[in-house]
């Protein structure tokens, strides 16, 4: 394996690149706040469905009726905050996080095997430590107190 940080860990293909480090992230236009709130009332919507559409809709005593109307409501929430500029920025968010873990050099099983019985036995120490200053302060003061 090579040091070049812009190889993969595992494949040691290159990684994809981008130019600039740093966007600048768009103000929101009014159409965002519009598409922000109607995905809320989407959303809200979703949560509702079950409890109250049978009584205004027929069709809707089926489980899966039910089922994809709440499934259509928040896909399509998921839709409309794609189409606002935080959308957009998230799921960028996303594929730069995807980069950044192919990026990674994972532990082995040893080294992690190795690693979780060093934890566990300062843990073990530790609570021992923290039982026995208990147990002496407790003696002391019933000492003091009498």
């Amino acid at each position: 394996m090579s040091n070049d940080k812009s190889r993969d860990a595992l494949s040691d293909a290159p990684i994809p690149q981008r130019n600039n480090s740093a966007e600048v992230v768009q103000s929101s236009s009014p159409l965002d706040y519009v598409l922000w709130g109607i995905a809320l009332i989407l959303f809200i919507a979703s949560m509702m469905v079950n409890q109250h559409l049978p009584a205004y809709w027929a069709p809707a005593n089926d489980i899966w009726v039910r089922v994809g109307v709440i499934l259509a409501c928040i896909v399509v929430a998921l839709g409309l905050l794609y189409a606002t500029h935080q959308g957009k920025g998230f799921v960028r968010l996303l594929k730069d996080s995807r980069i950044e873990l192919r990026r990674v050099t994972w532990p082995t099983k040893q080294e992690t095997v190795t690693t979780s019985w060093h934890v566990l036995i300062v843990v073990v120490v530790t609570s021992i430590v923290l039982w026995c200053f208990d147990y002496l302060l407790g003696w002391a003061i019933k000492l003091i107190i009498g």
